[in-house]
C-alpha cells in the first residue's frame, strides 16, 4: 500500500463512506471533509439540543476508516448501532450520541472527532468543512410562484425548478485543517451522494471552493448512480444538470475526471454526451464503467472504485 498519494475526500453520508472505503485500499494517507447541513433524523435531534454539529455523515467518515483489525472493526460496528425503541433515544446512533458528548464537554469539534479516531484506529483523518452548523436554503419556482425552503431535509423535498441555492450563514469559517489538506492534496474526490446536501455545500462555503479551484490536485467527481424508484434530492435532474450546479458556484473549477455508469444514466446516450462535453470544456475525461454494487444498483460497489481510482493514480505516475 502506497502512504505517498494525499487524497482529500469531499462529501457526506453513504457516498463518501463509499468513496473512503475504496480510497484506502490504494493510500493510508487520506483526509474526509464532511458536510454540516444535515437537520434530520438523530443528527437533527442531537444539533437542535446541543447546538452542535450535526455528527451522522462524519460518524459514518470514521466507521468507513477504522483500523482493519478486530479492534477497529468491533468499534466501528458499535459506532454504527442505533436504538430502537418507543422512547426518546429511538433512532439515536451510538456513534452520535458520543461525538455529541465529546463537543458538549470540550467545546472543539475537531479535537472530539480526533478522540473518535483514536478509539477506532482510523486511516487518515475526518475533518467538518466547518466548525459551526450550516443550513441549506434554495428558492423553488412553480405554478404557484417562488418559494424559499430553508434545511437540508426540507430542501430535499421540495418540488419545482430550484433557482438558487446558499448555505446559511452565507459566509461560514472553513476548516483551517481542512484548507491546509486540500492545498496539500494531490487528489481531491467530488461525491457521490445527495447532491444538494453531501457535493453542493463544500462549493457553497466560499472559502472552501477558492481552496479547492486553487489546489493543484487532480480533481475527480463520482457522479451518482440514480435511484429511479426511489429517488433523491436533485435526482430528477440529469448528471449534466448536476456538474453545472456545481459550476455556476465554482466557475473556474477544473475537473480532470468524471466517474460514471453510462448504463444508469435515464437518456443514456444524450445524457453521457451532454455530461462529456462539459468535462472536456472543462479540462477533463470522462471514465464510463459498471459501477453499481450488485447489492444495491444506486450504491457504489467498493472494489470496482477502488479500480478506477488506482488506473488514475497509475496514469498520474506515468
Amino acid at each position: 500500500m502506497s502512504n505517498q498519494i494525499k487524497v482529500v475526500c469531499l462529501g457526506g453520508g453513504h457516498g463518501l463512506a463509499a468513496t473512503l472505503s475504496a480510497m484506502r485500499k490504494i493510500t493510508t494517507e487520506i483526509t474526509a471533509i464532511v458536510t454540516v447541513a444535515d437537520n434530520g433524523g438523530s443528527s437533527g435531534r442531537l444539533r437542535a439540543e446541543f447546538n452542535s454539529l450535526p455528527p451522522g455523515d462524519l460518524r459514518m467518515a470514521l466507521a468507513a476508516l477504522c483500523g482493519d483489525d478486530q479492534w477497529g472493526r468491533d468499534w466501528a460496528q458499535i459506532m454504527q448501532y442505533r436504538f430502537s425503541s418507543e422512547g426518546q433515544m429511538n433512532g439515536h446512533a451510538i456513534g452520535n450520541l458520543l461525538l455529541a458528548a465529546l463537543w458538549d464537554r470540550d467545546h472543539d469539534p475537531v479535537k472530539g472527532v480526533e478522540r473518535v479516531a483514536s478509539l477506532l484506529k482510523v486511516v487518515g483523518k475526518v475533518l467538518p468543512m466547518s466548525l459551526q452548523p450550516l443550513d441549506i436554503e434554495a428558492k423553488f419556482q412553480d405554478r404557484n410562484g417562488e418559494k424559499m425552503i430553508r434545511g437540508q431535509v426540507e430542501v430535499a423535498a421540495a418540488t419545482g425548478k430550484m433557482t438558487s441555492l446558499k448555505l446559511i450563514p452565507e459566509n461560514p469559517m472553513a476548516t483551517p485543517e481542512a484548507l491546509h489538506s486540500i492545498k496539500n492534496a494531490n487528489l481531491i474526490t467530488i461525491g457521490p451522494g445527495s447532491w444538494l446536501s453531501s457535493v453542493m455545500p463544500h462549493f457553497l462555503l466560499q472559502e472552501q471552493a477558492n481552496a479547492i479551484v486553487e489546489s493543484k490536485a487532480q480533481k475527480i467527481m463520482i457522479f451518482n448512480l440514480p435511484d429511479h424508484k426511489y429517488g433523491d434530492e436533485y435526482s430528477r435532474y440529469t448528471p449534466t444538470e448536476h456538474l453545472e450546479l456545481v459550476i455556476k458556484h465554482a466557475p473556474k473549477l477544473k475537473i480532470d475526471y468524471a466517474i460514471v455508469d453510462k448504463s444508469k444514466f435515464t437518456n443514456s446516450n444524450q445524457d453521457y454526451s451532454d455530461l462529456e462535453r462539459l468535462i472536456t470544456k472543462q479540462g477533463g475525461q470522462v471514465i464510463d464503467e459498471k459501477l453499481a454494487s450488485n447489492s444495491s444498483q444506486f450504491h457504489h460497489d467498493v472494489d470496482k472504485l477502488a479500480q478506477v481510482f488506482n488506473q488514475i493514480i497509475k496514469n498520474k505516475k506515468n
